[in-house]
This record gives structure tokens, sequence and C-alpha cells, in this order.
């Protein structure tokens, strides 16, 4: 056993000081051979943290600046234009910060808000500083760990928590981070996933279970955005309305029926979306121009309307359909942005009926990490159906405007070395 991890060694070394053609055969190699010492040979560093013999290899290549990296630079997606339109570029790999962690990104997911800045509309142009390398959602391996960070193994699977928060608000210190007055949105504020590499704190740091694929754990966010909305009010016996079958929608489909929804409307103009709703588990799914449609959305509900409503469009018809069909005494839950300021008739729509109304943002530190984790672990295919299309790097743009036209639902960008 000693010669095979003396064996091992050598190959680890072996991939500082061969070329890169050289280097790929020697990590196909070792990653066979990995296995063989993951559950048996530890050793414990100066924070006493274990660390199996793959570790060794990580902490090897990192004499080379960052871990598995031969080189110091990486590509992105930016938005540089204060226009329409992103670009790709090759800029230095970030340095972890004392309390960060370096991570080599392997999927990202696209996401509506960047879609927003895609397109450059009013919500972006007020918002977003320029310039930007973009992207919130995403799964990768732990590389660097900076000084005061130890938490995660190198080589670890992780997502991240996208919104940095100050720690010293008094939403932060009564348990609403996810609601902080000084917030900072990773990919919004501050330079994002769609890259190579990621710095991210390490308290935002999130371990992948090991039976959560990489696909899958690449949707925390969006998955923990449709669970913090779903889970806000209880839906189990009750009839939901969704408005919007995006991605988080769509996630918020299968949500609310394995926490025992008894009837889930769907409202989409998309036949593409309209499917994957009625494939993720939706009883009914409409047309906004539907002739009739308020009487079809109570023939599912019963004449009382439904129970909770939750909008997930940010369209102005889809929001009014919903707080005028609700029932009286029922809950409006909020999530999709609007491009720009809408009105709403608050007296007839709100106070005379009594509803309640919940602004839905981000995920709650870090109860909806867990509740989306067990989901995966439960019901993690059902979000197959929703993951339409790959992309990488490179064509990225096609993944934008494929979601633009409508012919997509969630789209992975698949980052390889």
């Amino acid at each position: 056993m000693f010669l095979l991890i003396s064996i091992y060694l050598s190959f680890s070394i072996l991939t500082i000081t061969t070329p890169y053609n050289i280097m790929n055969i020697v990590n196909i190699i070792l990653n066979t051979i990995n296995p063989l010492f993951y559950k048996t040979f530890y050793i414990v560093n100066r924070r006493g943290f274990p660390y199996t013999v793959h570790n060794i290899y990580y902490i090897l290549k990192n004499q080379r600046g960052t871990s598995g990296v031969m080189h110091s630079k990486m590509r992105c997606v930016k938005k540089e234009s204060y226009s329409r339109g992103i670009s790709v570029a090759t800029v230095g790999i970030p340095a972890p910060g004392p309390d960060e962690v370096l991570i080599r990104v392997r999927y990202a997911g696209i996401c509506g808000t960047d879609l927003h800045t895609y397109k450059w509309d009013e919500w972006s142009q007020r918002r977003i500083k320029l310039p930007l390398i973009m992207g919130h959602e995403f799964m990768g391996e732990v590389c660097q760990s900076g000084e005061n960070a130890g938490s995660f193994r190198l080589g670890q699977r992780v997502s991240a928590e996208g919104h940095i928060t100050c720690g010293l608000c008094r939403c932060c210190k009564n348990g609403q981070a996810h609601i902080c007055t000084d917030v900072k949105i990773i990919g919004v504020d501050m330079d994002g996933s769609f890259a190579e590499y990621v710095c991210v704190p390490e308290k935002n740091v999130w371990p992948v279970h090991d039976r959560i694929p990489d696909r899958y754990a690449a949707l925390f966010d969006p998955i923990g955005n449709a669970m913090h909305a779903v889970m806000k009010n209880p839906v189990s016996m009750k009839t939901v309305l969704i408005t919007g079958a995006g991605p988080i929608g769509l996630f918020a489909i299968s949500i609310a029926k394995e926490n025992g929804a008894s009837k889930i409307i769907v409202i989409e103009p998309n036949p593409f979306k309209k499917v994957i709703a009625l494939k993720s588990g939706a009883d009914a799914v409409f047309s906004p121009d539907e002739d009739y449609l308020m009487n079809k959305i109570l023939e599912v509900t019963g004449i009382d309307g439904p129970d909770v409503f939750l909008e997930m469009s940010g369209y102005l018809s889809s929001i009014r359909l919903g707080m005028d069909i609700l029932c009286n005494g029922g809950t409006a839950i909020l999530l999709g942005i609007p491009s720009r300021e809408i009105p709403l008739n608050i007296a007839e729509e709100i106070v005379f009926k009594g509803i309640t109304i919940h602004g839905i943002t981000g995920r709650r530190m870090y109860e909806t990490w867990y509740q989306s984790e067990r989901f995966l672990l439960k019901a993690g295919k059902a979000v197959e159906p929703i993951i339409t299309h790959t992309v990488n790097i490179d064509n990225i743009e096609e993944g934008f405007l494929l979601m633009e036209k409508g012919d997509a639902a969630k789209v992975l960008i698949e980052i390889k070395d």
C-alpha cells in the first residue's frame, strides 16, 4: 500500500513538471486510482481538518499559484458595454482573500436576472455597474482557500449562496440575512460565476451531497428561490396558482407537489414551457389570453379561487390576474421582477380582500438550503425536464437567445478544463 501511495504522489508531482497534454493523461490515472485512498488514508493539516492523499496532489499543484491550474488566466463572460449583449474575455484568475475560497466552476446556470443584464433593460441599467463578470448559479470544486478558511477539502464539490451579507445590520442579526440592508450579490454587484474560477466568502460555500449530481447541484440557487417562495406559506391541501413557468416557476410546481398542494394551476403563454409544467406536476395549465380564463381557473380551484398565488413572471397582467382571482384572506407571494414600476389597485385587490402579500428575494440562510438539499435527495429527478439545454462559454449567447425566444427553460453552462 505504501508503494501505491508513492506511485500516486509521483504522478502528482509529474502534473507540475510535465507539459499540459501529458498532465491530462496523468490526471486520468490519478482519478482512476484515487478511490483506493479516499476513505482509507487521511492526513491532518495544521487546522485539524482531514485531507485525503488526493489532497496532497492539490497541495502540490498549489505551489504553482492556484490549485490544479497550470496558468494564471481564465476565460469568463463579461458585461462590458452599456447596450444589449455580452463578451467572452480572458482575465487573471482571482486570488482568494483570507476568508475566501477559490472555486473551479464546473456548471453554471443562466438566470432571469442574467437575461435582464444581457438585454440591458431598465432594471439592469439602474442596478448593474460595468464591467462585470456575470452569473450567480453554479457548482464546482474547491481549489484554494485563504489563510483563515479551512472548512472545506481541496477538491470538494460545493455550491454557494450568492448573497454576500454584511452580518452587522438588524436583518442579519435577527435571522433575516436574505434581506440584508447592505447585501452584495455575486454576478450583480461583484464578479460572478460565468468564469472558470470564482472567489466566494467561505461562510457562503455550501457542500454538495455525494448523491446530488453536478448538474442538479448547479441549481441550488434557483431551486432555493422556488423553495423559499413555496415554503413562505403552508400549501398542504391548498390550491395554488402559479403565474409564469420559467425555471423558478417550474421548480415551484414540483416543490408544491412534494409539499402536498391539492391542486396546482399554472398560467403560461409559451407552448414549450406548458408541456414542461405538466411534466413537472401541474394539474392544469392555461394561456393568459384564453377565453373565460378566470372561469377555467375557478373550475379547478372551486368558486372561492386559489388559496395561494405564486407570481413568478413579473408581468403586470399576471400580477393583476392573480390578485383579482385570489380568494379573500388568501396569500400572494411575489418573486417575479417587473422590468418597470407597475400600478396596483391597493383598495380593491389588497385591503378589502384582506390578503397577505410576501415579497421573496433570495433564500433564507440557510434554512432554505437544507430544504433544497432534502428536495434534491428525495425528488431530484423532478428537475431533469426543466434542464432543456447545455452550452459552453464559447456559445453562451445561444443560451441567452434561446431563453429570450422562449425556446428553453433552464440553460446550464458546462465549463470544461
